[in-house]
């Protein structure tokens, strides 16, 4: 079976969603993760972070998940020339395999909620571990009407309300910084690459459909880019 429409226009992308390298790696530094570790790419996609989680440790083993199978075998062709030392898997992330120094989770814990996805996480913490997640944020008020359209449903917060729940829910901040701008456009500009090459190789009514919603979104981005963001977190149980 083929993929659909939808996965047709996110193959073939070198990431799966906003985010640098900088981003994993000021993470790693903010948890004090050691350089022998075990780490963990919940939701990795493609790939892209388990390439950094495993340049910036050269001695980690690191798990990574992804519920869609072609993400699996992208990240597992990305990362094959570390050997054993990376096991990547189709897997719900809701069912870690191992115990983790840091679990890395990028603009994927929203599908559970992320205050579910930390306390499912928790008991795969080794002593002293962490975990790394974004979440939405707001960074303007008023909010404005191309944010609300941009989001849609999904009820992005601010940072202060954001930090609060995790202190009410038993979490201590070690740091945080908000993902906009250039991280955004390294995951939109080679959208905008693979939706003109599926235009170019021709497209039938449904993944016309599909790019026309990727071209919706990036639109909508390119309308507020200063304001649409991500907050990322780097938390610890207290």
């Amino acid at each position: 079976m083929g993929l659909s429409p939808f996965f047709t226009v996110h193959s073939e992308l070198p990431r799966e969603g906003p985010g640098e390298p900088d981003d994993v790696l000021w993470a790693l530094d903010v948890a004090g993760t050691p350089d022998d570790c075990c780490l963990c790419d919940a939701a990795c996609g493609p790939g892209a972070d388990t390439l950094t989680l495993a340049q910036a440790r050269p001695d980690a083993m690191i798990d990574a998940m992804d519920l869609q199978a072609h993400f699996v075998d992208a990240a597992k062709a990305r990362t094959a020339h570390f050997g054993d030392r990376i096991n990547v898997e189709q897997r719900d992330y809701a069912n870690l395999p191992g115990q983790y120094d840091l679990i890395w989770c990028a603009g994927a814990a929203y599908f559970v909620g992320y205050l579910n996805a930390l306390e499912m996480w928790t008991k795969h913490l080794r002593p002293g571990g962490a975990i790394a997640f974004s979440e939405p944020v707001l960074v303007s008020e008023p909010i404005s009407q191309p944010v609300l359209d941009f989001w849609g449903s999904h009820e992005a917060l601010n940072v202060p309300k954001t930090l609060e729940s995790l202190n009410v829910a038993g979490w201590d901040v070690l740091g945080h910084r908000v993902i906009v701008g250039a991280p955004w456009a390294a995951y939109y500009d080679p959208m905008r690459a693979r939706i003109a090459a599926l235009r170019a190789g021709g497209a039938d009514a449904a993944l016309r459909g599909a790019i026309e919603e990727a071209e919706e979104e990036i639109t909508q981005w390119e309308a507020c880019s200063d304001e649409i963001a991500y907050g990322l977190f780097v938390v610890r149980p207290t």
